[in-house]
Parts: C-alpha cells; structure tokens; sequence
C-alpha cells in the first residue's frame, strides 16, 4: 500500500475504534471484486471471502446475543429475530454509520454505478470488515465490537411484528398451567408526562407474579411478562427437579 491508501485506512479504523496489527486485511475487506477485475496484478484479492467468513463470525455472536437477551425465546423465534437484526437494511446503516463506502476500492463501471452508495455492496463490505478483525484479533474482540453496534438493533426489535414476544409466549404457558389467561394493573405512574416511567403488575387469577417497568404501558408489560416467564420456567424445574 502507499503512503495515501495507509492514511486512507488509518481514518476508517479511528472511525471504527479498531487498530489493525495487518492493515492489509482491511484494505482487502475494502477491495470490491471490480477493482480487483480491473487490477489484475493485485496481490491482496478482493473481499468476497471475507464477506462469507463474516457473514458466519456475525450470525454467531448475534445468535448468542439474542438467547441472552430473550431466554424464553424459542428456537423459531430467536431464528426471526436474528433475521430482522442480521440483514441489508441494519448492515448498510451501521456501513454508512462508519463511512465504510468512501474507502472502498471500486472498479469504474461499479464507481460510476454508485456502487459506493448501494445497501448491499455496504453490507458486504461490513461483513468483510468484520471477518478482518476476527482474523486480526480474534473471536472475544469480534463479538465484543459486534455486541456494542448491534446492541440498538437488538433493542428495537418489535417482537409483536417478527414473532411471538414474551406476552404471547405468556398466554400460552399460562393458559397450560393454569387454564386462565394473565392480567396486568398499572402499580405507579412517575415522572412528568413527556418522560412517564410506568410500573406494571402482572397477576395469574388472584395470585400476584412479577412486576415491570418501561417508558410505555405495552413496555411495562412486555417486561413483566418477561419477569414472569422466567419466574413460571423456574417453579417448573424445581417441581421437575
């Protein structure tokens, strides 16, 4: 690399908080298939297998982080989760987010294309990205970068649009054990009307659960039908125990 491509590389790894030991893993992350037809005496390669290895180093770590953060989560509901977090449109975000499309090397028919601005040459190039720092530092430091920019994504998923969420999952473990369906009570309201904190109480018949709190009512009890999940899974194993 020259002089101008290493200053090039040196500002999207202070973007991405990340100092690469081999900067040529990242100028090959960077290296779109066009650029390397058009140059055909490149040495580095371009990003495509680097695309496919990220792809696999992602889709582990957000497994992983997703059966955190929902452990009453089946294996159908977690696997339509990590669809709506692991796909184009988040990639693309998180690529523009870090500036990755302006130190792409593109070939002229791709340049010309706007292939700089495209969702999903920018969602490979994250993955490609991705799969360098697992090769440059290995797997703990990957997921420790995946966990901090995916957390958001993680965080908006509306488990009412992409599969059963902890109410629904609720209903139905209630309805098994108890054959009657759970209610939830406002406990408290505080805080002014334009930043409102909200305490639910969740209760099965007469017998009071668990308690949840969120900016909303439909927060307060999601989280208190997350509460009472696992509260009902632990009563099962200590019965089955």
């Amino acid at each position: 690399m020259d002089d101008e491509r290493l200053h090039d590389i040196a500002e999207l790894e202070e973007r991405l908080g990340w100092n690469f030991t081999d900067k040529d893993l990242l100028d090959r992350a960077l290296t779109h298939r066009s650029f390397a037809n058009e140059n055909g005496s490149l040495s580095n390669g371009d990003n495509e297998r680097l695309e496919f290895l990220g792809d696999a180093v992602l889709q582990l770590i957000v497994s992983d982080l997703l059966m955190r953060e929902f452990p009453a989560y089946t294996e159908g509901q977690l696997s339509k989760l990590r669809a709506a977090v692991v796909n184009e449109r988040p990639l693309a975000e998180l690529s523009r987010r870090f500036t990755i499309g302006e130190h792409l090397l593109l070939g002229k028919g791709e340049e010309a294309s706007g292939g700089r601005m495209k969702p999903s040459l920018l969602a490979n190039a994250l993955e490609s990205v991705i799969a360098a720092m697992f090769l440059d530092k290995g797997f703990e430091r990957a997921a420790a970068f995946i966990g901090v920019i995916f957390e958001p994504f993680i965080r908006e998923v509306d488990a009412d649009t992409t599969c059963l969420d902890y109410k629904t999952s609720l209903q139905e473990l209630s309805m098994s054990l108890f054959k009657t369906m759970p209610r939830y009570s406002v406990i408290s309201e505080t805080g002014p009307d334009h930043d409102k904190l909200f305490e639910m109480g969740l209760f099965i018949g007469e017998r009071f659960i668990a308690t949840g709190c969120g900016k909303s009512k439909k927060e307060a009890e999601k989280q208190a039908a997350r509460a009472a999940l696992e509260t009902l899974r632990g009563d099962q194993e200590e019965a089955g125990g």
